[in-house]
């Protein structure tokens, strides 16, 4: 069973502006956010709107004065979650631009457009953070790591290759699949990475930079939000790939992915970093797993991972609910750094 996903036209004069389909649809590719198809696209890209942010806007001077003090281990750790996140966002605004070529929704095309922009922003703010506290030379070695080293090629590998068999065969079933792949790069891949910060950040450690990656991490929210949307249309829309072959395989690869995120833990967290256990980030990264499953519609892949372990986190992780800033306890409602809010004299 493969069905064809044709790209959109650039404009349909016979066809209406409201899409008929999310692919293979008709659309005249006019927006017209007073007349779209799906109710839940004009909110997001308001909210979308409302979190646009960069990296300018965060000091750094009192992370570039505290990183030399941080012990060895930690400013390893530091670094090589650096490049992981820089090597991920690198991928996802290229897939977003992918994916958007082939939805018909002239909304949706739009909210694909801002989500790789946003992505082009945090890729900059890694470097931003970078060039604030080593040299060039360190910051070039930073963001080669994903070449030398072998867990983080086996991680990348497995959603490179699932984002390549849409783009090399673009069919409803591999825009399915790749999707899967995509809600696990940020809403899976990026979880232990943005726990060392926000450990970090709790011990008065890098505050600057663990800000950042808090407006970085209330984006993925809505990113992986847009995509589990995306995908629960497209399979309401083509109700024949809704199978047991499916869900086994969104299953699976739940599984083998949060198997790379522990074994990427053990290697940047282990039992090294104080304040965080291993134990309890191979169980986070499983109940992450679970919530992300179910985002999607489909059963937790692990059995007994309902509770978030780590609770401290629920004031980065759980953006949308909270919208708490950990040190104040207070709502923030997105407000961002400033001189104003001296975020950075915390």
């Amino acid at each position: 069973m493969t069905k064809e996903v044709k790209k959109r036209s650039i404009m349909n004069e016979n066809a209406p502006n409201r899409s008929t389909g999310i692919v293979n649809g008709e659309c005249s590719n006019i927006l017209n956010w007073d007349d779209v198809r799906f109710s839940w696209a004009y909110p997001k890209y308001k909210k979308m709107l409302a979190n646009f942010w960069t990296p300018f806007e965060i000091n750094m001077a009192h992370d570039i004065k505290q990183f030399p003090t941080l012990s060895e281990v930690e400013q390893e750790s530091f670094l090589k979650v650096i490049g992981l996140l820089a090597l991920l966002d690198s991928i996802q605004s290229d897939y977003a631009g992918k994916v958007a070529d082939y939805l018909t929704d002239s909304s949706l095309n739009a909210l694909m457009i801002i989500l790789a922009q946003q992505e082009v922003i945090h890729n900059h703010s890694y470097s931003y953070v970078l060039s604030s506290i080593v040299n060039k030379a360190k910051q070039e070695e930073v963001f080669d790591y994903w070449r030398t080293d072998e867990i983080l090629r086996k991680r990348n590998e497995f959603v490179t290759n699932g984002y390549k068999h849409f783009a090399e065969d673009p069919s409803v079933e591999n825009l399915l699949k790749s999707i899967v792949y995509d809600v696990i790069l940020e809403g899976l891949f990026f979880y232990s990475g943005f726990a060392l910060f926000y450990n970090f950040a709790r011990n008065k450690k890098m505050v600057a930079t663990s800000t950042m990656i808090n407006y970085i991490n209330r984006d993925e929210q809505i990113h992986v939000g847009l995509f589990a949307d995306i995908f629960k249309e497209l399979l309401n829309e083509n109700p024949e790939y809704r199978t047991e072959e499916l869900a086994q395989f969104v299953n699976d690869t739940f599984v083998k992915a949060a198997e790379l995120e522990i074994e990427w833990g053990r290697k940047i967290i282990g039992n090294k970093i104080d304040g965080l256990s291993m134990s309890e980030v191979e169980s986070y990264i499983k109940f992450m797993a679970n919530r992300r499953a179910s985002q999607m519609g489909y059963d937790k892949p692990f059995e007994g991972y309902d509770k978030n372990p780590m609770r401290w986190i629920k004031a980065y992780q759980e953006v949308d609910e909270g919208k708490t800033d950990f040190f104040e306890q207070k709502s923030r409602q997105y407000t961002k750094a400033s001189d104003a809010n001296k975020f950075d004299d915390l």
